[in-house]
């Protein structure tokens, strides 16, 4: 089998991760990274060619190479949204991952740019948005839908029916009720029970999960 060219942007844990997950589990194999310029301070990385993000379509033109973008969650995943965007309006396709180990029901989507671990279980009718990471072990019942640049920590419930905002976080086995609606950039913290909808912007912990004074933007990940 012929695999598919792509460029993966980083050169820190993420992107160790990724390389190791795309290469032993999926069509596609890494044939450089890239970063901002202001981080290149190495013209390889893990054996490959390392090259400015500024620079990389002139280098690997997208009419050739697709990219992947897996960049953690910080700053309620706006880092990750802005490298997005910024790769697709210099023509790339953003290819996704989805670990062969994870359960993926029929007539479920999965959009561009998305990193699913092995063990999750995403039920039929579950739509996932772009640019999203799935850690291992989470649950995404049916009917359900996560929005665009969210990211779900590991052993997270989202129970069936819940709608999920753009750019949500949640933490380590936190869970939501189902027919739940979750408002965007909404920080779940870790172990949570979400048993109401949420407010936009809003940091929830405990149980059941309670609203807490900071937002969402001023809160480390939790």
């Amino acid at each position: 089998m012929v695999k598919k060219k792509i460029i993966l942007f980083g050169n820190g844990q993420m992107a160790e991760t990724a390389h190791v997950y795309i290469e032993h589990d999926s069509a596609f194999t890494v044939i450089a990274f890239c970063v901002d310029k202001v981080r290149l301070s190495s013209n390889t990385y893990r054996g490959l060619p390392l090259v400015a993000f500024e620079d990389v379509c002139n280098i690997y033109p997208p009419e050739n190479f697709e990219m992947f973008i897996p960049i953690s969650a910080k700053d309620s995943n706006t880092q990750r949204e802005s490298k997005f965007h910024a790769a697709k309006a210099m023509g790339y396709k953003l290819v996704s991952y989805v670990s062969s180990k994870a359960m993926v029901g029929p007539e479920t989507t999965i959009g561009e740019n998305c990193f699913v671990f092995e063990a999750n279980v995403i039920q039929p009718f579950a739509s996932i948005g772009d640019n999203t990471i799935l850690w291992s072990g989470n649950h995404v019942g049916h009917h359900s839908s996560i929005g665009d640049h969210c990211f779900l920590a590991s052993h997270v419930v989202i129970s069936g029916r819940v709608t999920v905002g753009n750019n949500c976080y949640f933490g380590v086995n936190s869970t939501v009720r189902d027919g739940i609606t979750i408002a965007p950039y909404c920080t779940i913290g870790a172990g949570a029970l979400i048993m109401r909808d949420t407010e936009k912007f809003q940091v929830y912990m405990g149980l059941p999960g309670k609203r807490v004074p900071q937002k969402s933007d001023e809160v480390d990940l939790i």
